[in-house]
């Protein structure tokens, strides 16, 4: 008889669910204490659903919520759960993560918050019913970047588009917007473009965009069945309500699993230059070009990134939203790191002392 805890993936009961030799191994010294592995499949008011080789259980997250946001237990962790027959049973820990999406909250200590975990996909809904925010779209990125996750850009609603052109046209854009991303079209209502979608997404994909995107459509054309509740949009301004209002994993019948997540009002960074530099990677090229390695962009002299947008290879709004995600990022680590902050007055005091100076200079000539 094999056991539950066999590294042979086919035959583990939940190889649907991600299951793989890595997580048996990083689980082996568990299992020898008679603890069982889940999948967290949700996480609801000091509780939690998962998926065990025994079937579903519900159990305690007691154990795994500590005052830092960033390690609570989160939709997508595989769980170290407490045998059958525990009563109450805990969730008394979780397994390292591959990945993890996370973004900023909207507190002024700026923390964090984890939205999912071990994920391989971020899957970005971008509805076409509204116009394109281009902006906003590399937001979404940077964090998919940061996060360790492929993104993967979805323009729902594309039936709403009154024809093919236009949509190629929107594609493109978007497209301009996230190199190396793929970018697709689709039309949950009618069927169109979510054969291709599902086909790529293997592992553990995430869902992620604004109230009012398609989110709970798409899962449930991906799903094949009327899984998550859809609202209607307001017609006042195109918005959508909180249809979905916890994450929930659920199993996609082209494999993998899918976590769907509430609509996004806010989208800040959290320790994200990396993802930002993936993002407009193509600013990051030119800079390599540039006469000062410490080139600002701003008005040095052989600055590669200015002599593109000057000779129209580099859009000004590319530019822009760079330097705006990138100073966003700084002044949110600039809050949470003591020593950056620091460092950042530094330079801020020299900038002054050297306008001073300037200024006297200045006042010097002219007298």
């Amino acid at each position: 008889m094999n056991s539950p805890f066999s590294t042979e993936i086919s035959r583990h009961p939940l190889a649907d669910f991600g299951w793989d030799d890595d997580w048996a191994v990083a689980f082996a010294p568990y299992a020898a204490q008679g603890f069982v592995p889940g999948r967290v499949v949700r996480v609801d008011r000091g509780q939690c659903d998962l998926v065990t080789p025994e079937g579903p259980v519900r159990a305690d997250t007691e154990f795994v919520t500590p005052h830092d946001p960033l390690r609570v237990i989160c939709t997508g962790d595989w769980a170290v759960v407490d045998p059958d027959g525990a009563d109450p049973r805990y969730v008394r820990t979780y397994l390292p993560r591959r990945t993890s999406f996370v973004r900023s909250t909207s507190s002024k200590r700026s923390e964090g918050q984890i939205l999912a975990a071990n994920v391989d996909h971020a899957v970005i809904a971008v509805s076409l019913a509204a116009e394109l925010d281009l902006g906003r779209i590399e937001r979404f990125l940077a964090l998919a970047w940061e996060s360790g996750a492929q993104p993967v850009v979805v323009l729902t609603k594309a039936d709403l588009v009154p024809d093919a052109a236009t949509t190629a046209h929107l594609v493109s854009d978007v497209e301009t917007a996230a190199p190396g991303v793929q970018v697709l079209a689709v039309s949950a209502e009618q069927g169109h473009g979510i054969d291709v979608l599902g086909a790529l997404l293997d592992g553990t994909s995430v869902l992620l965009g604004q109230s009012g995107a398609g989110k709970s459509t798409l899962a449930n054309a991906l799903l094949g069945a009327d899984v998550m509740h859809v609202q209607a949009v307001r017609d006042v301004d195109g918005k959508g309500r909180h249809t979905t209002t916890t994450r929930n994993l659920l199993v996609l019948p082209t494999g993998g699993v899918l976590i769907d997540t509430p609509g996004l009002r806010g989208v800040g960074l959290f320790d994200a230059e990396a993802g930002v530099g993936q993002v407009f990677s193509e600013i990051e090229a030119l800079a390599e070009g540039c006469r000062f390695h410490d080139c600002a962009h701003d008005a040095e002299p052989g600055c590669a990134v200015l002599a593109a947008l000057d000779d129209g290879t580099l859009p000004p709004r590319r530019l822009d939203s760079y330097r705006k995600l990138l100073r966003e990022n700084r002044r949110l680590a600039a809050r949470t790191d003591a020593r950056l902050r620091d460092e950042m007055r530094r330079v801020w005091k020299a900038r002054g002392a050297e306008g001073r100076a300037a200024m006297e200079a200045k006042r010097g000539r002219l007298g």
